[in-house]
């Protein structure tokens, strides 16, 4: 069988469960894994045999791609913001909107230097990694609950030679610190409510950690109203606060932020026109 054969045979298959853009993707990113071939690769190469040995691990991982389990989890990597980082089932995989929040950030700090940044709910690192490579000589604080999660992170950053400081914290009981420690405080924590499952793909539902996913559906902001009331203690004065939210509750969490002592607060959509971020200034005292 040559790699043109074995593409469109494996493709063929894929579409049972995917669309064909779809489907081609997932077969280039296989063979990227397993040869090392870059697209170019695939091309030059279409008229070569394939061995049995890895038309045998494509169909492993197409066995699995058809059980819905995603591909980030097959190869234990994501991309996100340029960067190759480690993901499992302890850790959510980054996505594109996420970028879209690291885009906000250094846009607004439009080049200054020193800034104190805590990222809250790391899960991979993606965001406080992605910062701690795009800001000016910044300090970054992370943390997750979960432990597994948190030694994820770290080899992320270790492998990407980037500095973070992580710890394991339950950003539902943080203490307020004595004085105001932060510049930014960012997070991205769990904001899909229990009765919106029905509505997720298998791959999701299936595969990544439920606890980075849902929050009750009577009380949807718990994460975001309990970081709201640790930030408005430990950003100094005239620090930003930034959330990745979900978009059906924006409007109360906007007023949450207001009344918990945040000045600009202001709602941004991300490139679908989706209402996906949110942004608050701690005022002057």
């Amino acid at each position: 069988m040559t790699l043109r054969e074995c593409c469109r045979t494996t493709e063929q298959r894929l579409r049972a469960v995917y669309a064909e853009s779809e489907a081609k993707w997932l077969v280039r990113i296989a063979f990227e894994h397993i040869k090392g071939y870059s697209q170019v690769d695939m091309l030059m190469k279409a008229d070569e045999p394939v061995s049995e040995y890895i038309i045998e691990k494509v169909n492993e991982v197409t066995d699995r791609l058809l059980r819905h389990e995603p591909v980030q989890y097959i190869f234990g990597e994501a991309r996100f913001y340029g960067l190759r980082l480690k993901v499992n089932s302890h850790t959510l995989i980054p996505r594109p909107e996420t970028e879209e929040l690291i885009d906000m950030i250094v846009r607004d700090a439009n080049d200054r230097s020193d800034l104190h940044v805590m990222d809250a709910c790391t899960g991979s690192g993606c965001i406080a990694i992605a910062l701690a490579r795009n800001l000016v000589f910044p300090a970054i604080d992370a943390f997750d609950i979960s432990s597994e999660a948190v030694k994820v992170a770290q080899e992320n950053a270790s492998a990407l030679k980037t500095r973070v400081n992580f710890s394991t914290a339950d950003a539902l009981a943080l203490t307020a610190p004595p004085r105001p420690l932060y510049d930014i405080i960012v997070s991205n924590p769990p904001y899909i409510a229990d009765g919106e499952r029905m509505d997720m793909s298998r791959n999701v539902l299936d595969y990544e950690p439920h606890i980075a996913l849902f929050v009750p559906d009577d009380d949807p902001l718990r994460f975001y109203r309990a970081i709201a009331h640790y930030a408005i203690a430990a950003l100094n004065h005239g620090g930003r606060l930034y959330f990745e939210i979900n978009p059906i509750y924006a409007t109360g969490l906007a007023t949450e932020l207001t009344e918990t002592g945040f000045d600009n607060v202001w709602l941004w959509p991300d490139i679908h026109g989706r209402t996906r971020f949110a942004t608050a200034t701690r005022p002057a005292p």
